[in-house]
């Protein structure tokens, strides 16, 4: 495992209950590389160099910027050898033209003090060979029957879509957190809400589940919701471009 946080941790524990032999923890930090190795097992390093020469796979799970600066130092007399990153948005190319190399993406968000049930996450692959194709789909099928094969171009949408349906969606529970706590509402209140919000999209476009006075263009209530943010310049252009955007997506195309 080249990477300790996150996503490397979900993964290296759920291919340690598949039965794998973690044999080498990589992080930038010792402490992590040992966190992690003593829960998956294996031994921990700070230096690429220590990692094993040969094994059976290389899953490489960095921030996308370390990528390009590790990745060179992995391939270093490890030429044979197969690497697999877990990125959405960095290409398969990152690796270089030669070798054997592929894409694991588990589209999910991963905290390390909560396991995910891989069993319900789609995992998108990519090989730049048939033997590295090979190995991502066994790898992917051990943890998830949701196994889809995928080029970068495409992953780089995938990924740009789960930003907006998870980063961007959770920032605004992080907004209406800060607005509640102004007035000493806990944002457990939300959470029915947000439950029944998500529920309704299994079953129905997003489209049709919007409800709100930017779907019924209230203008009334959204200029009084807009000057409640009269102390919030930046919550007011997000409530302005969201609303307008709701809005402009309800108009017949």
């Amino acid at each position: 495992m080249v990477g300790a946080g996150r996503l490397a941790t979900n993964v290296a524990r759920a291919l340690k209950e598949k039965e794998h032999c973690i044999v080498a923890v990589y992080s930038r930090t010792m402490a992590s590389a040992s966190a992690l190795s003593s829960m998956v097992g294996g031994y921990a390093t700070d230096a690429v160099a220590t990692l094993p020469l040969k094994a059976d796979a290389f899953i490489v799970a960095l921030k996308d910027d370390a990528l390009p600066v590790v990745i060179p130092q992995l391939l270093q007399g490890r030429g044979n050898q197969l690497f697999f990153h877990t990125a959405g948005s960095v290409p398969l190319s990152v690796f270089g033209a030669k070798g054997h190399h592929g894409v694991l993406y588990p589209m999910q968000t991963f905290s390390k003090d909560r396991q995910v049930d891989f069993s319900r996450v789609p995992f998108f692959i990519e090989g730049s060979s048939d033997r590295a194709l090979a190995m991502a789909r066994k790898l992917a099928q051990e943890l998830s029957p949701l196994v889809y094969e995928l080029s970068s171009e495409g992953r780089r949408s995938l990924h740009l879509a789960a930003v907006f349906a998870c980063n961007f969606a959770n920032h605004c529970y992080t907004l209406s957190d800060h607005l509640l706590q102004k007035h000493g509402i806990p944002f457990s209140v939300m959470l029915p809400l947000i439950d029944e919000t998500a529920a309704k999209v299994h079953t129905m476009s997003p489209q049709t589940a919007q409800t709100g006075p930017a779907v019924r263009y209230d203008q009334q209530v959204m200029a009084a919701q807009m000057a409640l943010l009269a102390d919030e310049p930046l919550m007011q252009q997000v409530y302005a471009l969201m609303s307008d955007s709701i809005h402009k997506s309800q108009e017949p195309q």
